[in-house]
């Protein structure tokens, strides 16, 4: 099972528009994949069209971090199924409080990942976990259970302000827990035909050109009606972002050698 953070402390970046697109995309190659609304936002809940009648991620948290436990079949009953074959964990504002509570709690940075140690072994090929705005403890413990980040980036000159911060907090986590986390990428989101927005590509492909994907994903509004509608880019009859994201999978499962 790989665990993949979807993280960038800039909100309104596409983050969750990549976690339910690549998701779709993973579904289409045959794989399991479970995606986890890490945000108290909950955009990536609205655009699975979650209907608000399940456990969260909120009460996980919450259960594991005061008990040290989850009560029984409480992480089942959270996992919710989408129509287009991924399971999802839904997340609402309650999440917001995990900051206050988690600073007080024994192994705070690992909490999310007792969480998941509850799934059984090898329900799911991939985990793909939708996280915060911020560099808190939430972000920690998504970065603390991932193997891979990915780090949707628009294409706008004040998004690339933060980058190196966020790989700074990649790094530190990843000497803590014996380097076995890495970025596997950098995703230009939101491109368009603007002088900005080439400016921006270029200096990602520039200063990251290892880790900058080859795949850019268009600024259309393709992308706002689908998730309006509960449903990924590639539920869309000829849509422009669902052919790009099925190529940004391809290139992920590239990278990972598969």
């Amino acid at each position: 099972m790989k665990i993949v953070s979807i993280a960038n402390q800039k909100g309104g970046v596409g983050k969750s528009t990549t976690v339910i697109n690549m998701a779709a995309a993973l579904v289409k190659r045959g794989k399991s994949v479970l995606c986890i609304d890490f945000d108290p936002q909950g955009h990536l809940s609205t655009f699975m069209g979650w209907e608000g009648d399940t456990p969260t991620t909120g009460d996980l948290m919450q259960s594991m971090a005061n008990s040290g436990r989850l009560s029984e079949d409480q992480l089942s009953m959270a996992i919710c199924h989408h129509e287009e074959g991924m399971d999802y964990i839904a997340a609402n504002v309650t999440l917001a409080a995990a900051d206050i509570y988690l600073v007080t709690t024994m192994y705070r940075e690992q909490v999310l990942q007792r969480v998941l140690s509850q799934l059984p072994t090898g329900q799911y090929d991939y985990i793909l976990i939708d996280c915060p705005p911020s560099l808190g403890l939430l972000l920690t413990n998504a970065l603390v259970v991932s193997s891979e980040v990915i780090i949707p980036v628009q294409a706008q000159m004040a998004a690339l302000m933060g980058l190196e911060m966020l790989q700074q907090a990649i790094e530190n986590v990843a000497n803590v827990t014996g380097g076995q986390l890495r970025i596997n990428g950098i995703l230009p989101t939101m491109v368009d035909h603007t002088r900005q927005s080439s400016a921006v590509c270029e200096a990602l492909r520039s200063d990251y050109p290892d880790l900058t994907y080859k795949t850019e994903i268009s600024r259309l509004i393709e992308a706002a009606d689908s998730t309006a509608t509960g449903h990924s880019c590639l539920a869309l009859r000829r849509s422009v972002i669902g052919s790009q994201y099925t190529a940004m999978v391809d290139e992920f499962l590239n990278r990972e050698g598969k």
